[in-house]
């Protein structure tokens, strides 16, 4: 068995997520022919960042990123840091001869991501992007299905992710509110996972028509930031802008000719992390909630008068994607209806990372897909801007 050394930058949310994920993956994918090794974490700040490495299962810490890339025992850079220095650690590390993992979204903008696809393609490391949602079982299943025909001829995609974290005009002006660190608002943070399953499951996007509003153009400052899910901050009295979008709305025209819909906020009171879409075929549709993220509805319209209407497939069975020991035909991780959750996304990202490290090629989504996804994003902030339809350049 062939071991990948890793180094995780960054030690709140996403990271403990990755973590989580390093730690899990040798106990439900035994047959991998190479698994991680938690070797070093890397962050700024020496004391959380050593409570973090004990906490999480890192053997060290490491404050220097330049340090980190310089070891020779380390073969991986999993970047889960604000968004403002995801290209400039991808590249460092593609030249070091590290393969990468980088949270989404990859870049700032286009011409960033098109850079950092450029070093991982000159330094031949294995690249990807965490869209963790493509690992959803359910998501996966989907995938099989319109690939089988059983949707036909795809006629709509309606892709909509509501948050309301940021409801409260009170609520501080942390970095995702910041266009230097963050880039954009929901634009890159959840509009970006829609837009990838968009591409994945229908198919290329030709150009969008879209709008944005900022509803709290003013949040308190932090005295510090710290980014951790449900951690405390201090609030000042000084406030700040905020300078990236809060909701998004946008039309789309896929290359098939389909039609799409894209909407996201951090304002839909009530909506803690509602991922959903739905998507119209000639022959049936399919509907998912991330909130209830092992199901899957299936509309057929070959269904007999009489029993037609949207299906509920539970997707917890060995025979559905990711849920399946290969060689032994059992459960990988439960028995059926048993049901998963968030954290097993990304159990099932590292597994396929581990299967691209292994065979030396790209899982995907990898930095080429990742700059599809900027390029409809960029699309979407020049839509905005002049207040018309603007075209998706294609890589």
């Amino acid at each position: 068995m062939k071991e990948v050394r890793v180094g995780l930058v960054g030690y709140n949310f996403m990271g403990r997520a990755h973590s989580n994920a390093y730690r899990q993956v040798a106990i439900y994918f035994p047959e991998l022919e190479a698994q991680p090794v938690q070797k070093v974490i890397c962050g700024r700040s020496e004391g959380p960042l050593t409570a973090a490495a004990a906490q999480l299962g890192w053997e060290e810490a490491e404050t220097n990123f330049d340090e980190l890339l310089q070891r020779d025992d380390v073969d991986l850079i999993d970047i889960c840091t604000p968004n403002n220095v995801h290209v400039p650690m991808a590249i460092k590390a593609a030249q070091a001869g590290k393969h990468v993992l980088c949270e989404k979204p990859l870049a700032m903008n286009l011409a960033e991501a098109r850079e950092a696809l450029a070093a991982v393609q000159e330094a031949g490391v294995v690249h990807m992007v965490c869209h963790n949602y493509r690992r959803v079982p359910a998501i996966a299943l989907a995938k099989k299905m319109i690939e089988d025909g059983d949707l036909g001829t795809i006629y709509h995609w309606r892709g909509t992710y509501l948050q309301d974290w940021l409801l409260d005009p009170a609520a501080p002006l942390v970095w995702r509110c910041k266009k230097e660190i963050a880039g954009s608002g929901v634009l890159g943070d959840l509009v970006a996972h829609s837009v990838d399953l968009a591409l994945w499951l229908v198919g290329d996007i030709d150009r969008v028509a879209c709008d944005m509003e900022t509803f709290v153009k003013q949040r308190p400052l932090l005295e510090s930031v710290d980014t951790g899910l449900g951690a405390t901050a201090a609030e000042s009295a000084e406030m700040g802008a905020v300078d990236v979008d809060d909701g998004v709305i946008a039309l789309a025209r896929f290359a098939n000719g389909a039609l799409g819909t894209f909407e996201a906020t951090r304002f839909a009171a009530g909506r803690r992390n509602y991922n959903y879409f739905e998507i119209n075929g000639s022959r049936g549709s399919l509907r998912f909630n991330l909130e209830r993220m092992n199901e899957l509805e299936y509309y057929n319209v070959d269904d007999p008068g009489d029993r037609q209407g949207f299906a509920v497939i539970q997707v917890t069975e060995p025979c559905h994607p990711f849920l399946g020991l290969p060689e032994q035909g059992g459960p990988r991780y439960w028995p059926p209806g048993h049901i998963i959750g968030y954290e097993h996304t990304f159990i099932n990202t590292v597994a396929d990372l581990m299967r691209g490290i292994a065979s030396g090629e790209n899982p995907r989504p990898s930095f080429e897909d990742a700059v599809k996804v900027q390029a409809v994003l960029e699309a979407c902030e020049q839509s905005a801007q002049e207040q018309g339809w603007a075209e998706v350049e294609h890589i």
